[in-house]
């Protein structure tokens, strides 16, 4: 089996040490840091999330295998900032304001690096400003918001009105996510999609981003 096959497999066996020590190998033995994400690290994720969204895998199989595949790219992370490996796309990621619930959304961010995107978490509680600052600075290509309160979800439209106020509404496509939210709200709020969980936030930014 191929040392990057390898990695995979640790992935999907939810052995961070594993996926740390094999990346290292992979590195010594010559692998770049773009072929040790790409064939290595991305297609075991896929799998992760096609096993998640077929009911074979639950949410803590999720978070072992996002922790293994985090192990991996902490390793990874430096080189492939140093060598410019082009990302597939940019995403702000964060709670909206009165939200402290950060557990769906940190699995979001896990999945979407996994999957070969730039991630800037924002993490809980953030204002409709912060968000659009966030805008402002990133430029990112998406911003997923996450709300898990009926209380708090009412915050999404506010979030994409004051981006209309800011003129950054047009460059970017929002995605919104959460236990409370529907499709129906997103398309009643103005997002662009919605996904149900992980898996399907990082199959929707890739249709969205073709």
């Amino acid at each position: 089996m191929s040392v990057l096959k390898e990695i995979g497999e640790s992935v999907l066996g939810y052995q961070p040490k594993k996926a740390e020590e094999l990346t290292r190998k992979a590195l010594d033995e010559g692998k770049s840091a773009g072929e040790i994400l790409n064939d290595g690290l991305i297609p075991a994720m896929d799998v992760v999330g096609k096993k998640y969204e077929g009911g074979e895998i639950y949410v803590p199989e999720m978070l072992m295998a996002a922790k293994s595949m985090k192990a991996a790219l902490a390793i990874l992370r430096p080189i492939l900032a140093e060598t410019g490996v082009e990302s597939k796309g940019r995403v702000v990621i964060g709670t909206v304001e009165g939200d402290l619930h950060d557990i769906g959304q940190n699995l979001v961010s896990i999945m979407f690096e996994g999957a070969g995107y730039d991630v800037h978490n924002l993490g809980i509680d953030n204002t409709k400003d912060a968000f659009v600052e966030a805008i402002k600075e990133t430029k990112p290509h998406v911003l997923a918001l996450s709300a898990l309160l009926t209380t708090t979800m009412i915050q999404m439209p506010e979030v994409i009105e004051a981006l209309k106020g800011a003129g950054v509404r047009d460059g970017v496509k929002v995605i919104i996510g959460g236990a409370p939210v529907t499709q129906e709200y997103a398309d009643q709020i103005g997002a662009d999609g919605y996904a149900k969980d992980a898996a399907a936030a990082v199959t929707l930014v890739r249709d969205l981003l073709k």
